[in-house]
């Protein structure tokens, strides 16, 4: 018995050694991702900084750090600052999964009818499928506050959280990761802009993302 086991574990340590070296540079190319958690406050991130932290975070310990990363997030004008537009916070494209599938060329391309933003290719750092329709619990709802091209809302009713600064009262915007929800129409499908975040706590809250359909996750590109 310990004959076998000698044998056996050097050679498991020599399969990982060997394929370890393809899964880090597979993850290096990685210019897309998916989170595959949030900050845990809701919608209240922090602000763009702190999204884009997260963003940055999470490719640090997926092996992508070293690209500098932003959240797909847009924000309403409010408090003398001017609308920031999802779309121009993202670089130039293109962008990859962490399995090395491009989802979309440029940004005109991702805002488009054929990009390849689908369940299978909206994957996690990890390069893991993120719960969508159907599978328990569903976490495909991802914050955007954005419309369907990739521009910020107009001032006035709230679609970000008050600029994902808010856990409690308020809307955030959200698209679903797997194109699909509870209609055969064009905001089901949507990638970036299917409903309003909801709930009891006012709509902001982590509780409340989870409720319909989320976990206060993000889309994250590499700007660089």
């Amino acid at each position: 018995m310990s004959i076998i086991a000698r044998v056996i574990v050097p050679a498991g340590v020599a399969l990982a050694v060997f394929a370890s070296p393809s899964v880090r540079a597979q993850s290096a190319d990685m210019t897309f991702f998916v989170t595959s958690s949030g900050p845990g406050k809701g919608a209240d991130l922090g602000g763009l900084e702190g999204a884009d932290a997260q963003c940055q975070k999470l490719a640090q310990a997926g092996g992508a750090g070293a690209k500098t990363w932003r959240a797909y997030l847009s924000t309403q004008a409010a408090d003398g600052k001017p609308a920031v537009n999802a779309k121009d916070r993202i670089g130039k494209g293109p962008w990859q999964n962490a399995k090395g599938a491009v989802i979309a060329k440029d940004v005109a391309d991702l805002h488009g009818a054929a990009n390849n933003l689908t369940k299978q290719t909206s994957l996690s750092e990890k390069g893991e499928v993120i719960n969508g329709a159907g599978d328990t619990p569903n976490r495909h709802d991802i914050l955007t506050g954005s419309q369907p091209d990739g521009t910020a809302f107009a001032a006035g009713d709230d679609k970000t959280c008050r600029n994902w600064t808010s856990s409690t009262q308020g809307a955030a915007v959200v698209g679903h990761a797997d194109r699909k929800g509870l209609r055969d129409d064009e905001p089901s499908k949507s990638w970036n802009s299917s409903h309003p975040s909801r709930g009891p706590d006012g709509g902001c809250s982590q509780a409340d993302l989870k409720s319909t359909g989320g976990d206060g996750l993000l889309y994250c590109f590499a700007a660089n």
